[in-house]
């Protein structure tokens, strides 16, 4: 089954990495939500994407600079609106909670390193790693969640689409092959196949991006606009 996959939820109408902007993916039609994971201060695990906090807040700052109290202050939804003004920043296991439950695919990046066994943690508290694939655009993550996990589903971000990057997935039991849109063609994907890989593509800024990776034989997309997808994909 194809997984239109919500990038930060409908990130494209709504405050990402919110859970307004969760539940407008869901509602859109979405199969599949993708989130990104940091640690506060204090060790709670939270859904943010930047290093900086700049471009959400406006703070010169990172979440690692706060406890999760502190973070609890700010407002995360005003830069997308006055109607989301005061959207809170979202604990992974306040969104696993809502979520887990419901007939979604669920990509959690890796954004930072020593989380893996909080975010293993939490999959685990609600039984949903059959729904769940850990990303992340560093190896080193990654190896270190299959240590910790023998059969958690993995998935490598990248910004290039070569055989040889597929090859080390193989080598390193990695799951998903997780191109840049725009980088994958029809030979790459073909090999990405015969390896035995999932393909999921992100940086999906358009519909014409959209609609060329549709052509290939992928199982996923990672986009802003679900709504536009479901529409594509019908």
């Amino acid at each position: 089954m194809f997984i239109n996959y919500a990038h930060r939820g409908a990130s494209e109408y709504a405050p990402e990495n919110t859970m307004a902007s969760f539940c407008m993916g869901q509602e859109m039609g979405a199969n599949g939500i993708e989130t990104d994971v940091r640690a506060t201060s204090d060790g709670q695990l939270v859904l943010f994407h930047d290093d900086t906090m700049r471009r959400i807040t406006g703070l010169d700052k990172t979440i690692g600079d706060f406890t999760y109290a502190e973070l609890l202050q700010m407002d995360f939804g005003s830069h997308k609106g006055e109607k989301y003004a005061n959207e809170r920043i979202v604990l992974l296991d306040d969104f696993l909670k809502y979520f887990s439950g419901k007939n979604l695919t669920i990509a959690i990046e890796l954004k930072v390193a020593g989380i893996a066994q909080g975010v293993l943690d939490v999959i685990e508290k609600y039984s949903c790693k059959e729904k769940v694939i850990v990303t992340s655009f560093s190896i080193d993550y990654l190896r270190n969640t299959r240590r910790l996990d023998a059969n958690i589903r993995l998935g490598l971000l990248t910004c290039s689409a070569t055989t040889e990057i597929i090859d080390l997935l193989t080598a390193e039991r990695i799951d998903q092959f997780c191109p840049k849109g725009g980088d994958l063609t029809s030979e790459i994907a073909a090999y990405a196949r015969s390896k035995g890989l999932s393909i999921r593509c992100w940086g999906i800024r358009n519909t014409d991006d959209m609609l060329r990776v549709l052509e290939m034989d992928t199982d996923g997309m990672t986009v802003n606009f679900p709504d536009k997808l479901v529409e594509a994909l019908r």
